[in-house]
């Protein structure tokens, strides 16, 4: 039995040639023109990109061409009344036909198809992916669907950069900084918060981390902000009213205390919508076997959320991005704890079913609402219940939109230093680091995996977080596995070997008996020993994999038994020929160690 009649997992993973590998690096000069040039394109890009959202969000719920609208201010109520529960429908069509059509990546958040371009596909992205995500993010966002504008910019920026990386010859480390460095600069642009950006790139992008490669994305994401003002200004994304946080210690260690329960709560909330948001995906996938009704079901259901907060409470809510409810918030115009606790499970729902079904945005905003909702939240009934500590809601909202950002992403840094820019006051940094920290270890005890890193992880590829740059720790058996081999019954061994040649046909060659695995025909002397009894050709010391093993667990493994080979079975408890997927040898090793070290050199 061939290896081609066996079901291929693909890996997604293109080794890079020789040609690539002997690529001189560009020089640094070059690198740092690339990498302003990336941040030029991050900083427009993400003006034409708001732009987009708003051209069809006055279309779709107003009947009107226009490119202006408000960040701070609700949506005025739609004209056509009821008929706005069809508005996110009819997105859902277009979004669906976008993705269908033009890129299947371009659907869900988009941070993870980065990370999958670097780490498993040398930063090579789709050139068409800067179109159509920018499209299908602007009309599911322009029609009411409940996610960020940040996961798009971050999946266009870094497609830039990466095209970049593949218009001009570079080796694979260079092009994988561009890539990161268009991720910082989309999202610096995108929130005014050019640290931020640099963080979340240093933390989620970077493979290496250095003076070289940090030094290149913060150029981008300098230069992405500066243009990207020109369209929001200079002001911080939101304006907070002064928090006298510890101009009295003993308020301030009321508020410090109260950030460990509250940091605690966000940590069970982040695991929460991580499991809830995957599914949604899977319910929606298992129910809806065609992705247009899919998408359109699951957008109905948001079109009558929709319609009821705007009927029953005067404003949409739960649409779109969610800033001015977070401005609300932090402005001290919504403090009553019910109405709160109805946003947060309005907005938990309305996103989760907007991504589930198959839209294209970021999990970033809503993040920030479902923490500013449930920051608040928590500070108002401590004040309700304790009044005599004096604490302030607000500062409670603005910890608790970093650590749902935080216990989310697992982006720890990014969270931080990305809500003090947003906010640009200090007096709360000891609250939003308390709260960081506690959701981010709460949350990682419960969900090892961030919100983006699982879907990689479900496909079956693992990728570090945080600052991890171990590249040996992401790397699994279907990463590492060649599937350039045979099965052949021991029965048909010599006949086999009469007509091996080397160079010619499968590399490997596993030796079944009744189709029960016995080992691997040893490679250098199975043409050596053709009239010979065939046993002693059969190396029967392996070690048994699934494609999902880990590399330390193989390291491991083959060092305990003293073997040189593995075998990568689908699964574990079988030994069958045809269920044999992979076969890794020091040959195999020796590659994979070779790409790891390229990518991070």
């Amino acid at each position: 039995m061939k290896q081609k009649d066996i079901e291929h997992l693909d890996s997604s993973e293109p080794s890079p040639s020789e040609e690539e590998q002997e690529l001189q690096p560009l020089h640094s000069g070059v690198m740092f023109g690339l990498a302003v040039l990336v941040g030029i394109f991050g900083g427009f890009g993400s003006i034409a990109f708001k732009a987009a959202i708003a051209f069809f969000q006055n279309i779709f719920f107003y009947g009107h061409v226009g490119i202006g609208f408000s960040t701070e201010t609700h949506l005025p109520p739609s004209i056509w009344g009821a008929g706005i529960i069809l508005v996110p429908v009819v997105g859902a069509l277009i979004v669906n036909w976008i993705t269908e059509t033009l890129a299947p990546e371009a659907r869900g958040h988009g941070v993870p198809e980065v990370m999958n371009a670097i780490y498993y596909r040398q930063g090579k992205i789709r050139p068409v992916l800067v179109v159509a995500k920018a499209v299908a993010s602007a009309v599911s966002i322009g029609t009411g669907g409940s996610v960020g504008r940040e996961g798009p910019i971050i999946q266009i920026g870094s497609a830039f950069g990466s095209t970049m990386g593949q218009i001009i010859r570079m080796p694979a480390r260079q092009r994988v900084v561009l890539v990161g460095a268009g991720a910082g600069a989309g999202i610096a642009a995108t929130f005014n918060a050019p640290i931020g950006g640099l963080a979340f790139a240093i933390e989620l992008m970077l493979v290496s981390i250095s003076a070289r490669t940090v030094a290149l994305v913060a150029i981008s994401t300098v230069t992405a902000t500066y243009i990207g003002r020109f369209y929001s200004g200079v002001d911080p994304s939101f304006d907070v009213p002064n928090l006298a946080v510890f101009e009295n210690h003993l308020i301030g260690f009321y508020t410090l205390v109260a950030c460990v329960p509250l940091g605690l709560i966000l940590g069970l909330t982040s695991a929460g919508f991580i499991r809830t948001l995957y599914w949604m995906e899977d319910w929606f996938v298992g129910h809806f076997k065609n992705s247009y009704l899919r998408h359109m079901a699951g957008m109905f259901i948001l079109g009558v959320m929709m319609y009821l907060f705007m009927r029953y409470s005067g404003e949409y809510y739960v649409a779109g991005v969610g800033y001015p409810t977070i401005f609300d918030v932090l402005q001290r115009v919504l403090s009553d704890p019910l109405f709160l606790g109805i946003l947060f499970l309005g907005k938990w729902l309305a996103t989760t079913l907007t991504l589930g079904s198959g839209a294209s945005g970021g999990v970033f905003s809503p993040s920030l609402f479902l923490g500013a909702t449930m920051g608040s939240l928590f500070g108002n009934l401590i004040l309700m219940i304790f009044p005599s500590t004096g604490v302030d809601p607000v500062v409670f909202a603005v910890a608790g939109m970093a650590g749902m950002v935080g216990g989310t992403t697992g982006a720890v840094l990014t969270a931080i230093t990305m809500i003090f820019e947003q906010t640009r006051d200090y007096s709360a940094m000891l609250p939003i680091i308390t709260t960081v920290c506690l959701a981010y270890v709460v949350r990682a005890r419960i969900t090892r995996e961030s919100i983006y890193t699982l879907k990689l992880v479900r496909r079956g590829f693992g990728v570090p977080q945080g600052l991890q740059a171990a590249i040996s720790e992401i790397r699994n058996a279907r990463t590492m596995m060649t599937r350039d081999f045979e099965v052949v019954e021991v029965s048909q061994l010599q006949e086999w070997q009469a007509k091996f040649k080397p160079g010619e046909g499968s590399r490997y060659a596993v030796a079944v008996e009744d189709g029960e695995v016995l080992g691997i025909v040893r490679e250098e002397v199975q043409y050596l020993l053709r009239d010979e009894d065939p046993g002693p050709l059969i190396d029967r010391n392996y070690f048994a994999v699934t494609p999902n093993t880990t590399w330390p667990v193989i390291m491991r493994g083959m060092r305990a038994k003293d073997c040189e080979k593995v075998l990568v079975l689908r699964n574990r408890r079988t030994r069958r020929g045809e269920d044999v997927v992979g076969v890794i040898t020091a040959r195999e090793i020796a590659r994979t160690a070779k790409e790891s070290a390229h990518l991070m050199d």
